[in-house]
């Protein structure tokens, strides 16, 4: 039986993937299977988890008539960092396979967590102007609309750095809505000839893209429904936080009499499939590049995009529906990412994300927000939004169990985890780890795993 510092040195350990993890985005059931997996590797049988959104809990008893070791670990709202989740990911995975060991993990994974962000906060800000300018291209915008999306997207990421550890998110997300508004208002007072309206709807469509709805999708679809009802909440009020900031800028224009651009019920304000594809490819790239993913998974995540942007298109010209066309595109999105995820040693979540994000509904909410504001029915509008945003969510956990048949993912997971937490991987383990008769518990790096 396990010395009580070494219950509690695993579970802390275990917990502190579970934390990093969850905070990046992963879905509650691979937080639990890599929580339960670590746990294993350290050597602890008969350990259960439990993941809310705010709080993780293990729970180890090796006997009936032995007292249970119990851990919690509450989990802190941070900035997405997706080359912190990749670390976490490999030494989850060389835990698993024998190449280091329990008490050497524990230094490594303090030390992902104490880490600094990796880029310069100038260059991460200047990411997310160029994720606004490239959304821009995508919704037909020329130069100058480009140009101001790319100023009113540096200007969210600033306010919401500033805002981040003193205001809820719901007024963050307020806060950023209304000053993508006000840029536009501000535009129109120039003799600028473009439609405004489009940097509008790239402000949308970064503001959605921090939302963790295919998070909360994941949740629901793989047997967490607490967890799924708290994340889908904090998502509905971040949305409506978005949709206030909006319509009080809205607001704005209308009393100083600016004209930010005719939206018409059916008109799409898209530009042509090549355009379309070019800019979903740079703004998935520059998205990934602005939550800190390597080179490689930036440039990974483009193609994905620009391939489910394409099929979008295709689906959307069949006039399907722009419900149909997202769920299409999200499925295939889902399913290729798997393959390159693995091809390129990133989490499928890290290039899943960023591909999705050109396909928000932006949009349609913009357009909804404007028929409302000129006392019209945009409510059909925001429904559609609402839709979209579900299809593209569960598009993607559906590509994701097309990747990977049911059989292979009892084999590599276990039959045991496979029958109480089904689902594909976004995060966690990718491939089953080597066999080994004991677990790596000592204190360095390099240690060879057990004869077998």
């Amino acid at each position: 039986m396990p010395a009580p510092g070494d219950v509690y040195g695993s579970l802390d350990l275990a917990l502190r993937v579970g934390d990093l993890q969850l905070a990046s985005g992963g879905g509650a059931s691979d937080v639990a299977a890599t929580m339960l997996e670590v746990a294993g590797a350290c050597g602890l049988d008969g350990v259960d988890a439990d993941v809310t959104f705010t709080e993780l809990r293990l729970q180890q008893q090796s006997a009936i008539d032995v007292p249970a070791s119990i851990l919690v670990r509450r989990v802190r709202r941070r900035p997405v960092d997706y080359a912190e989740l990749i670390e976490v990911d490999r030494l989850v995975q060389d835990l698993l396979d024998g190449r280091t060991s329990r008490d050497a993990a524990r230094e490594r994974i303090a030390e992902i967590d104490a880490a600094d962000h990796r880029r310069a906060q100038w260059l991460v800000t200047a990411s997310w102007g160029a994720v606004g300018a490239s959304l821009a291209v995508t919704l037909g915008g020329g130069v100058v609309v480009s140009g101001l999306a790319f100023v009113a997207a540096c200007g969210i990421d600033r306010v919401g750095r500033l805002t981040r550890s003193r205001v809820p998110v719901f007024y963050q997300q307020t806060a950023g809505g209304l000053l993508a508004t006000l840029v536009a208002v501000g535009a129109s007072a120039t003799p600028v000839d473009a439609d405004l309206s489009l940097i509008v709807t790239a402000g949308i469509i970064i503001l959605l893209a921090g939302i963790g709805l295919m998070g909360a999708m994941a949740d629901a679809l793989t047997g967490y429904p607490l967890t799924a009802s708290a994340r889908l909440l904090d998502a509905l009020l971040a949305t409506t936080g978005v949709i206030a900031g909006v319509a009080a800028g809205l607001t704005v224009a209308d009393l100083l009499g600016a004209d930010l651009g005719q939206v018409e019920p059916g008109a799409t304000g898209l530009a042509r499939g090549s355009a379309m594809t070019v800019g979903a490819g740079l703004a998935a790239a520059a998205y990934g590049f602005a939550c800190y993913s390597p080179l490689r998974a930036a440039a990974a995540a483009a193609v994905v995009a620009a391939g489910g942007q394409a099929l979008f298109l295709g689906v959307e010209g069949l006039d399907l529906g722009q419900t149909w066309a997202a769920t299409a595109a999200a499925v295939a999105i889902g399913t290729v990412s798997h393959g390159i995820a693995s091809r390129v040693r990133v989490p499928p979540l890290v290039l899943v994300v960023p591909a999705i994000v050109p396909l928000l509904p932006g949009l349609s909410i913009y357009r909804g927000l404007a028929l409302l504001a000129e006392g019209e029915d945009g409510v059909l509008d925001l429904a559609a939004a609402g839709a979209t945003a579900i299809a593209l969510a569960a598009g993607v956990i559906l590509g994701q169990y097309l990747a990977q048949p049911i059989r292979q993912e009892g084999a590599r997971l276990g039959s045991h985890l496979e029958n109480h937490l089904p689902g594909p991987r976004l995060t966690g383990l990718l491939r089953r780890p080597a066999r080994r008769d004991r677990p790596v518990v000592g204190p360095a790096d390099g240690e060879p795993p057990a004869p077998r």
